[in-house]
């Protein structure tokens, strides 16, 4: 019985900035999805279980062999598929003894691996990638299919533990559908973390992460989304009934007090002629009695407050973007990109593209069929070796897939203030508030955020950039970010006047964004769909 068993867990950046406290849990066999607004901690908390981490206290056990694939791969463009899958060793020696070289040494490499080409490409082509060379470059790969290389690699250790951080970003259809089969026939224990409905929607439970703790609901997304509802109906209705109580309680203090200075005042006006002595004895006996009936109120209004303090946490909603993207025109009809003859490798060999007006383009395409490289070449990041490239004046604001344009060890503001110099001090921290960056997270290297905090601290300073963009160009930009967060970048990116090229695999945020024109890139050539 595969499992992970957290106990009394905490966890805190070297800046003191909490993320855990005492956070116990266990997971067992089965496909477990993990769920939480972006920055709640979610990928902290799998590099804490996959030991990349060291708790501030408390224990992390694993029990079976871990593979773990992270939400951004560590690797370098120059290393080889066979180096990603780590068989190279392997390889290199089966190839050495294949050539009559019978070193011990190379029998040492191989050991029980004989037949690890081919429980390789076994995994490789499981995952639609069969066809791909062990010596070919990790540099000429898109990052959907680095992706599904990172993936085989996890799946050819045999794990009985596997941690899956975002494993569908950049995936194109057909490999989504593949890792769905892969996952749907897992035997092990899976804590996956995604957004991705469709997949969340595979899984046996759904683990809820929050400031408490972590709540399992049994059943897929749909069924925790139901689950959530229900909850959230009770918290209004808990809210509604704490809010009455609250108001008949201090109706009944104010009542309370009314009777009691009625009494006081009754018994001064009838008491005359009994002797003073007596009069102060009934007078402090009347002034006891209205102080235990004001405590007793007092007591139960600090009471309903408090009932009413707690509805009010469990009904409060998440936090979400506040994106508004730069005000900018584009004419119907002028021409803000025009590509004529473009070529780049073997991916596009004389490719035509002209975008004009505020047109809002959507570029589909299989993972490798090139549509990262023709972001760049449209964005000015990366020259066709040949072909003709015409820009409109005005800044064309280029989302990386990579997200690799900020410096990791500054932090979201240095980097805005980079970006936007003209930017004032009152603005800058308004624009980092609405993109929820709170004074302590605009402090923190950027290095050390969620993917989900990284898209959206890039995201702030593409877009606010000086001056405003003409052209947007977005390479997957819902990866890593939670579906709240989706639906404000949606919203944005309707009332935004300009142009856009937007490459993305999820189906509903390109059905949400108001697409006039779809382009399908494949065989080096651009078609209207």
């Amino acid at each position: 019985m595969s499992k992970i068993v957290c106990t009394n867990l905490s966890f805190s950046w070297p800046d003191g900035t909490p993320v855990f406290s005492d956070l116990s849990f266990s997971v067992g066999t089965g496909r477990t999805g993990l769920v939480a607004p972006n920055g709640a901690g979610k990928s902290t908390l799998l590099r804490l279980v996959a030991g990349e981490y060291e708790p501030d206290s408390g224990s992390v056990t694993v029990d079976g062999l871990l593979g773990y694939l992270p939400q951004t791969l560590p690797l370098t463009g120059s290393l080889t598929v066979a180096e990603v899958l780590e068989i190279a060793p392997v390889v290199a020696a089966l190839a050495a003894i294949e050539a009559g070289d019978a070193s011990e040494a190379h029998f040492t490499a191989v050991g029980n691996d004989w037949d690890i080409e081919e429980r390789a490409r076994a995994q490789l082509d499981r995952l639609g990638m069969g066809d791909l060379p062990l010596d070919r470059p990790l540099g000429t790969l898109s990052g959907g299919q680095v992706v599904s290389l990172g993936l085989a690699a996890q799946l050819l250790k045999r794990p009985d533990v596997l941690l899956l951080d975002e494993p569908t970003n950049n995936l194109d259809r057909d490999a989504r559908a593949r890792l769905h089969d892969v996952l749907g026939s897992w035997p092990g224990c899976l804590l996956l973390v995604s957004h991705d409905r469709a997949l969340l929607d595979r899984m046996d439970r759904i683990a809820e992460l929050d400031a408490d703790g972590i709540t399992f609901f049994g059943g897929d997304f749909s069924a925790y989304e139901v689950a959530r509802q229900a909850a959230r109906e009770v918290a209004e209705k808990n809210y509604r009934d704490a809010e009455q109580e609250l108001k008949r309680e201090k109706r009944e203090l104010q009542q309370a007090r009314e009777r009691a200075q009625k009494r006081a005042s009754n018994a001064a006006r009838t008491n005359t002629d009994i002797p003073r002595i007596v009069q102060g004895g009934l007078k402090r006996r009347a002034q006891e009695s209205a102080g235990r009936a004001n405590d007793l109120h007092g007591q139960r209004v600090d009471g309903a407050r408090a009932r009413l303090a707690e509805a009010d946490r469990a009904l409060r909603e998440d936090d979400t973007l506040a994106l508004t993207l730069p005000a900018t025109t584009v004419p119907a009809g002028r021409t803000v990109f025009h590509g004529e003859g473009l070529r780049v490798r073997d991916l596009f060999t004389g490719l035509t593209l002209a975008i004009r007006g505020p047109e809002r383009i959507a570029l589909t395409g299989a993972n490798g069929a090139g549509k990262s490289t023709l972001l760049r070449v449209m964005s000015g990041d990366l020259a066709p070796e040949s072909g003709v490239v015409n820009r409109a004046e005005g800044r064309v604001a280029y989302l990386s897939q990579r997200l690799d344009l900020l410096d990791l060890d500054r932090g979201t503001l240095e980097n805005l203030r980079a970006f936007a110099p003209g930017l004032g001090e009152t603005e800058t921290r308004h624009l980092l508030a609405r993109f929820l960056f709170p004074e302590e997270r605009a402090q923190l290297p950027v290095g050390v955020l969620s993917g989900g905090e990284r898209l959206r601290a890039t995201l702030l300073c593409v877009l606010l950039a000086e001056p405003p963009p003409r052209l947007l160009l977005l390479d997957e930009p819902t990866n890593n970010l939670d579906l709240v967060s989706v639906a404000q970048l949606t919203s944005a990116l309707n009332a935004y006047q300009g142009a856009f090229v937007a490459v993305s695999h999820d189906d509903r945020f390109l059905a949400d964004i108001g697409v006039t024109r779809w382009l399908t890139l494949a065989d080096g050539e651009l078609t209207e769909t």
